[in-house]
């Protein structure tokens, strides 16, 4: 594919190419509407469409045809798509590690997708700790679809994404932060936590547990259990952690827990007591993750920089 792509370029008068318009084809190919890629480039519609009939002279192809949902993509713009992103990312890597970057004084916008667990057990406290840091940093929070990741960091609807390694896909690149464990949460005075708490009885107990996206009674912890020959009751799954402390709080059910997301409840050692499970318990990794498009760009490597030093120090 790479191939094909600079053997079209390399026909071409080098000296006569306007640059901007690959980066108006690598917008098209992302969007397939011209209205789409209109907004993305900050353009008028006509201007889009003046360098789109640009773009068809430089390479002699249509590219684009008309679909009912937009434009289908003609087979040379799809083996156009892949090198000419790599050639353009590789271009906005030189030209951003040359810009001078001061985090005290740069207005910019960060994209984060991560799970509810992932915003509040660390990404609440970075959020804070960057603004501090750097003042005209505008930080965007949103759930991570791990389908979509790739598409929308390709688009640059998000720039960074915290989630499990599972979630990630070839494409991206991506750096671990952190091993998670579990714990066990119960509310103080729990009658059946007045003695040492064994497989059995915490089998015995009722379960509340979080199926993030909903309708499920199981976790990787019951196939631990299953294969202990043991089953716990879960009478209650929610869709995410935070209803999960004022559930155990007011009844006696328990739960287990994200450790990281516990140490963060301090306003209810009071109310909840946490205590290790009395069995080997899987944990889970959490990375984050991120598109070539902003490998070289000098904040978000800052972003991410500091993201790793802070998921190291909690």
């Amino acid at each position: 594919m790479a191939a094909g792509f600079w053997g079209s370029i390399q026909k071409m008068d080098i000296s006569r190419i306007d640059f901007n318009l690959l980066a108006t084809l690598e917008a098209l190919l992302a969007e397939r509407s011209v209205s789409r890629a209109a907004r993305r480039l900050h353009l008028s519609q006509p201007a889009l469409s003046a360098q789109l009939a640009r773009l068809r002279a430089m390479f002699g192809d249509a590219l684009f045809v008309p679909s009912h949902r937009g434009m289908t993509p003609t087979p040379l713009a799809l083996q156009l798509q892949q090198p000419l992103g790599a050639a353009l990312a590789r271009l906005r890597e030189v030209v951003t590690s040359a810009r001078a970057f001061d985090p005290a004084r740069d207005a910019f916008t960060v994209r984060i997708a991560a799970s509810d667990y992932v915003q509040s057990a660390l990404l609440l406290d970075v959020a804070l700790a960057l603004r501090a840091q750097a003042p005209g940093l505008r930080i965007a929070l949103r759930p991570a679809d791990a389908a979509r990741l790739p598409a929308q960091m390709e688009q640059g609807e998000v720039d960074l994404a915290v989630l499990t390694p599972e979630g990630i896909a070839d494409t991206l690149r991506s750096r671990p932060l952190f091993e998670e464990r579990y714990v066990l949460i119960a509310r103080k005075g729990h009658p059946a936590l007045r003695r040492r708490l064994d497989a059995q009885r915490f089998c015995a107990l009722e379960h509340v547990m979080v199926s993030p996206r909903g309708g499920s009674f199981a976790t990787p912890v019951d196939d631990v259990l299953e294969a202990m020959g043991l089953r716990r009751r879960v009478v209650l799954s929610a869709s995410t952690f935070h209803s999960v402390p004022d559930l155990v709080e007011r009844s006696d059910l328990v739960a287990l827990v994200p450790a990281r997301l516990a140490a963060g409840w301090t306003g209810r050692a009071a109310r909840l007591r946490v205590l290790e499970p009395p069995f080997p318990v899987p944990g889970f990794a959490i990375h984050m993750a991120w598109h070539d498009r902003n490998h070289g760009d000098v904040a978000q490597r800052w972003v991410r920089e500091r993201l790793l030093a802070c998921a190291a120090q909690a």
